[in-house]
């Protein structure tokens, strides 16, 4: 059975896409993009002389990474960026031992969860971690 995020996963043939765009083929909130830029050195759409953030393929296919980690896999943020550096470095997924960063958040509970009670959490996670970030700079 094909995840939500392959499922989506259809890019239309352009090379350069606003950030609405990516919000949409991604199923992924603006202001959540702008947060993993700060947090994702790999993800850095180029700025248009107005300012307009775009993102290129590899960027789109990045927030689907990314979102795949996250959701899907159960990482954290602080996990998620190992992987890419992992990634970068050559080493496949960062190392075969299992960290805190690493390990899926269910593996972390006892009780079962509905993959809707996860997703909705991991949102939440997520929201208060872009709600900090922004309080933190004003």
């Amino acid at each position: 059975m094909a995840s939500a995020t392959q499922a989506v996963r259809e890019i239309p043939e352009k090379s350069l896409f606003r950030i609405g765009e990516v919000s949409r083929l991604t199923a992924t909130k603006t202001f959540v993009l702008r947060y993993w830029e700060t947090e994702f050195p790999t993800l850095q759409p180029v700025k248009s002389p107005a300012g307009h953030r775009l993102y290129r393929r590899e960027d789109v296919d990045t927030v689907f990474e990314i979102k795949r980690l996250l959701y899907e896999e159960g990482f954290t943020i602080a996990g998620a960026r190992k992987h890419f550096a992992g990634l970068k470095a050559g080493i496949g997924d960062g190392g075969g031992e299992m960290t805190a960063e690493r390990m899926p958040v269910a593996a972390t509970r006892r009780e079962p969860r509905t993959r809707a009670h996860q997703k909705f959490l991991l949102d939440l996670r997520e929201e208060l971690g872009a709600i900090l970030t922004l309080l933190e700079r004003g």
